[in-house]
């Protein structure tokens, strides 16, 4: 079942991408330049074996190109903790940078590539990638989907995390 979640994750990443990069679209009502700094409590469904729960927090500065297209740089921490005391618990340092697209008013479809840096004794740094989808609220309020895989040598611990957000205006 965890391999099939990549899967129907994955698939659902790309056929957004797809339709997205079709679509016209008007978005952001106002400023099309702002910049924005979201403070986020990410909630996570491991995808790999082992795992039950994972639990994490970040920053994300967003920078708007244009109506609807941002960018996005990201850090925060995630922990993974395991069914039982047979493992231990996995943390990383996500440092990512990505792009977000606004298909519709609000809804959003994003994309992030960047590092997991290993927070927990013996964890080496990963590749971290992580597609999602979500929609941002006039007040500042930002609901999230994604799937994260941290990836390295040969191995991957992925979760299907839910991003609850609040985003600053800085400019």
């Amino acid at each position: 079942m965890k391999k099939s979640m990549k899967i129907l994750a994955s698939a659902v990443a790309a056929v957004a991408l797809f339709v997205s990069s079709n679509t016209q679209a008007q978005v952001n009502d106002g400023d099309s330049r702002a910049t924005r700094l979201g403070v986020g409590l990410n909630l996570g469904i491991p995808t790999t074996d082992g795992f039950n729960f994972a639990i994490g927090g970040d920053l994300r500065l967003q920078k708007d190109f244009s109506g609807n297209l941002s960018g996005l740089l990201s850090a925060g921490y995630t922990n993974f903790s395991p069914e039982n005391d047979a493992l231990d618990n996995i943390g990383y340092i996500p440092v990512k940078a990505g792009l977000k697209v606004f298909p519709v008013s609000k809804f959003y479809i994003s994309g992030e590539l960047g590092a997991g840096f290993g927070a927990t004794e013996g964890q080496k740094t990963a590749f971290v990638w992580s597609p999602g989808i979500g929609y941002g609220f006039n007040n500042g309020v930002d609901v999230g989907v994604r799937y994260e895989e941290f990836t390295r040598d040969g191995g991957s611990l992925g979760q299907v995390a839910l991003r609850l957000a609040y985003g600053f205006r800085l400019r």
